[in-house]
């Protein structure tokens, strides 16, 4: 059985936090822990536990099928899904500009 690779966990985490603008500090008040404690997780110092998974998840707005989706075999389902859910969120205009943009990167 091959383990659970933190590295990358923590990698995803911290570039969906950057590119979404948060601080570490705000994340770790949405999980109820250290900023110190993100900042190890982010940098794999400590392994996450399911609890902060799921906390740090929902302050990024992000599931956690998106975050492990290197340890599942079929990688591209949990990346269709988080896909769709963010797509859910957009107004139909903008949904209208990212069909456009499939197909011109196609």
């Amino acid at each position: 059985m091959k383990d659970i690779d933190f590295k990358i966990i923590g990698k995803k985490l911290k570039e969906t936090r950057i590119s979404k603008g948060l601080t570490q500090e705000y994340i770790a008040n949405m999980a109820d822990v250290n900023t110190s404690h993100i900042s190890n997780i982010e940098n794999n110092r400590v392994k996450i536990s399911l609890p902060t998974l799921i906390h740090v998840c929902n302050a990024l707005d992000i599931t956690v099928d998106y975050v492990l989706s290197t340890e599942y075999n079929d990688t591209l389902s949990a990346i269709d899904r988080e896909i769709l859910c963010q797509l859910q969120l957009c107004p139909v205009k903008t949904k209208e500009q990212i069909l456009k943009i499939i197909q011109i990167l196609q």
